[in-house]
C-alpha cells in the first residue's frame, strides 16, 4: 500500500495535516518536550482517532497549555503500557485521568493492554505514513533550537553574567544537569514556590469544588495551604485541574510519600495529584504562553 504523500505534493501534505502540525509545533517548540519522544506522542492521538475516538487532536488544541503538557506524559505512560505490555506498579487502571476526560467512550489502560498488538502495528504505520512525511521540518527545528540553546547554556556557565545582572531579572544560575538553567531567586530560607506546589487533575463528570479540596487537606494536615488556584472556565464548565501551594515543601512530601503521584478520593471523587514540575522553564522566557491560554490557566 502506498502512503497518500506520494500522490499530493509536500505542501499538500501538510495543508492535509495543517492541525497535526500545529500541536506537534506546541508541544516540541511551545512546550520543548522531546522531539522523538512527541512524534510517538503524536502518533498515539492519531491512531486513538482511527479507532474511533473522535478529533483528538482537535479537542488537544483547545485546551490550555499546561493540560495538553499533561495529556503528553499521560500518551507517554499509554506507550509505554504498549510498548511493555504491563502497567507499571505506580500506576493503576484509572491513571490517565485527563485522556479519559478527553474521550467520549470509555477508555483506560486496560484499553491499551488488550489493543497491544493493534498499537504497535497502527502506531508504527503511524509514525512512518504520516508523522515522518508531515512533521520532520518542525521536527528539524526543534533539533535544530535546542541545539542552539545547549551551546547557549555551556557558553553562560563557562562565563555565567553577574549576580547583579540575573538579580536585576529576578533570576539566578544553577548550572548545568538539573535541565533548567534558570531558576527564581530565593530570599533568605524561603522555599521556592514550584518545591511547595502540587498539580491536581479531577475525572471529567465528577466536579470538585475548592471548598472541598480546602476542606480534605486541612482536615489531614491542618493549616497548609498558601494558595490555591482551580483552572478558570466558563459558566457550566468544569474543572479539570488545579493548583496548590503548600506552606512548606514538607507537607508536599508527606503527601506524596515519595511517589510521583497518589490518588485521592474526595468526597467520593476521584483526585489524582503529583508535584507541580514546570517543562523547563526557560521555555516560559522564550515562548510565552499567549494572552488567551494566559486567561485560562490564570496561574
Amino acid at each position: 500500500m502506498h502512503s497518500s504523500s506520494s500522490f499530493v505534493s509536500q505542501e499538500e501534505f501538510n495543508a492535509f495535516h495543517t492541525i497535526d502540525r500545529k500541536l506537534y509545533s506546541l508541544l516540541v517548540i511551545k512546550l520543548w518536550r522531546d522531539p522523538v519522544e512527541s512524534m510517538q506522542v503524536m502518533a498515539l492521538w492519531l491512531w486513538l482517532e482511527h479507532v474511533g475516538f473522535d478529533n483528538v487532536v482537535h479537542k488537544i488544541l483547545l485546551l490550555p497549555y499546561i493540560l495538553v503538557n499533561e495529556l503528553a506524559d499521560e500518551a507517554i505512560i499509554c506507550l509505554n503500557c504498549i510498548h511493555t505490555n504491563q502497567i507499571s506498579s505506580s500506576f493503576d487502571n484509572n491513571d490517565i485521568p485527563l485522556i479519559q476526560s478527553l474521550m467520549e467512550k470509555e477508555i483506560s489502560l486496560h484499553f491499551f493492554l488488550e489493543n497491544q498488538l493493534n498499537g504497535i502495528v497502527g502506531i508504527a504505520k503511524i509514525v512512518n505514513e504520516v508523522c515522518i512525511t508531515a512533521l520532520s521540518d518542525i521536527m528539524q527545528q526543534a533539533v535544530e533550537r535546542n541545539a542552539s540553546q545547549s551551546v547557549a547554556e555551556s557558553q553562560m556557565v563557562m562565563s555565567p553574567p553577574t549576580h547583579h545582572s540575573l538579580a536585576h531579572h529576578g533570576l539566578c544560575h544553577v548550572g548545568l544537569g538539573g535541565g533548567d538553567l534558570i531558576q527564581p531567586i530565593t530570599l533568605g530560607n524561603e522555599v521556592p514556590i514550584d518545591d511547595r506546589t502540587m498539580f491536581v487533575t479531577f475525572s471529567k463528570g465528577y466536579p470538585v469544588q475548592e471548598w472541598e479540596i480546602r476542606e480534605f487537606f486541612t482536615r489531614s494536615y491542618g493549616d497548609c495551604i498558601e494558595s490555591l488556584h482551580m483552572q478558570e472556565v466558563k459558566t457550566h464548565q468544569q474543572v479539570l485541574f488545579a493548583r496548590i501551594i503548600f506552606q512548606t515543601a514538607s507537607t508536599m512530601e508527606m503527601i506524596l510519600s515519595g511517589t510521583g503521584k497518589v490518588k485521592f478520593t474526595i468526597n467520593g471523587k476521584h483526585v489524582w495529584a503529583r508535584k507541580f514540575v514546570p517543562k523547563h522553564a526557560k521555555s516560559s522566557l522564550v515562548s510565552p504562553l499567549p494572552p488567551s491560554h494566559l486567561s485560562d490557566i490564570s496561574f
